[in-house]
């Protein structure tokens, strides 16, 4: 099940006169569209696009920076008008879910439940939603992607290639841009050709996931759908040798947790909405603090959070012997989702560090601002 153009229906949902017009929800100048209607679609404009280049396309479009707070609530209206109902589901992320039926055929017949349960969505939330009704998590995707707006499909078993074979190697989900420049150079470039091909082949081209994209191909995916947990969270602690009242070593130590906390949240596709800091003292008292923020998985956004917890937190000028912090209230999503204060520049230095992470290390790369905190780097 997937919301529709998820940010443009809670601004509609809002403000009725935003109904019908081209939309585009999004920053600044040298910002990213972070989504947009169906009318500014049809003039080319998509999401993550330069807004510059969206707004040379539709010049009449009316841009909205967004209300991260508001999408937030409204998803969680959601996903508890879909937990109340669904045997499993999992929110794969702020606006997308997936749902494991199996056996409600025998009773209500599948098809038939889940048209009842988008129309509930839309009932008590007024959101529109879409659903794709198959036998794997990749199919459905796929599905829903090709169903909307609001369309409900259903594709049996024996439909999974005839409904597959046409569509271009671009549906599959996380197939990335090099991946389908590199393909489309050999002529591969509808699902149908790439299902055809040796696997072991595509695993020699692509390597460890070529197996998994030949699998996406034929239609094969044996992911199960995971129940989806409210309160997860990733943490990390540090505990002192020696009781510190040190306070740029402790704020650098910080920065460093921060910049580990969120290259785990954007290497495992998560968002936090919630942040914790926590103290004890040489006494052992121990104090924390929190605070709600827009879904983020962004360093630069968490580090002013957690900086100013522990500002506000830390006021007795006792040594300490701990420090942690917590990221909790999280949901799948990639940092696309969180775009609105950000400029392409922002978006491309997080993917190169990243990218360098992932190839040399954790702490191949990292802000001078924690190097004081990160021994490794010292």
């Amino acid at each position: 099940m997937d919301l529709d153009t998820f940010f443009v229906s809670c601004e509609r949902l809002t403000n009725s006169k935003l109904m019908d017009i081209p939309l585009i929800i999004g920053g600044g100048d040298r910002g990213v569209v972070a989504s947009c209607s169906y009318e500014a679609r049809y003039f080319g404009v998509r999401s993550a696009m330069p807004m510059k280049m969206a707004m040379l396309l539709c010049p009449q479009a009316k841009v909205i920076k967004g209300d991260m707070e508001l999408y937030s609530k409204l998803s969680h209206e959601v996903t508890q008008v879909i937990e109340e109902k669904a045997p499993v589901m999992e929110k794969a992320s702020i606006d997308e879910f997936y749902l494991d039926i199996t056996g409600m055929d025998k009773f209500y017949g599948a098809y038939s439940w889940t048209n009842e349960l988008s129309q509930s969505v839309t009932k008590e939330t007024g959101l529109p939603i879409s659903f794709a009704l198959s036998v794997n998590k990749t199919v459905s995707k796929i599905a829903t992607g090709e169903g909307k707006p609001k369309g409900n499909l259903q594709i049996p078993e024996l439909m999974v290639r005839p409904f597959l074979n046409p569509l271009s190697i671009r549906k599959i989900p996380m197939l990335g841009e090099v991946t389908f420049n590199l393909l489309s150079r050999i002529g591969i470039r509808n699902i149908q050709t790439l299902s055809e091909m040796p696997a072991d082949v595509l695993q020699q081209m692509i390597g460890k996931n070529g197996l998994e994209l030949w699998k996406k191909a034929n239609g094969i995916d044996h992911h199960p759908v995971e129940p989806y947990r409210e309160r997860k969270s990733i943490s990390k602690e540090h505990t002192f040798d020696q009781d510190t009242i040190d306070i740029p070593k402790l704020k650098s130590l910080m920065v460093s947790m921060v910049e580990k906390l969120g290259f785990q949240l954007r290497s495992e596709q998560w968002l936090t909405s919630t942040v914790t800091v926590k103290i004890r003292y040489a006494n052992f008292d121990t104090e924390t603090k929190q605070c709600r923020i827009p879904y983020s998985s962004a360093d630069h956004t968490l580090n002013k959070v957690v900086l100013e917890l522990f500002n506000t937190l830390y006021q007795r000028r006792m040594r300490l012997r701990l420090i942690g912090i917590q990221l909790s209230g999280l949901v799948r999503g990639t940092y696309q989702i969180n775009i609105f204060e950000d400029t392409v520049e922002m978006m491309a230095l997080y993917q190169a560090m990243d990218k360098m992470k992932n190839r040399f290390g954790i702490d191949a790369i990292v802000r001078c601002a924690g190097i004081e905190g990160n021994p490794k780097t010292k």
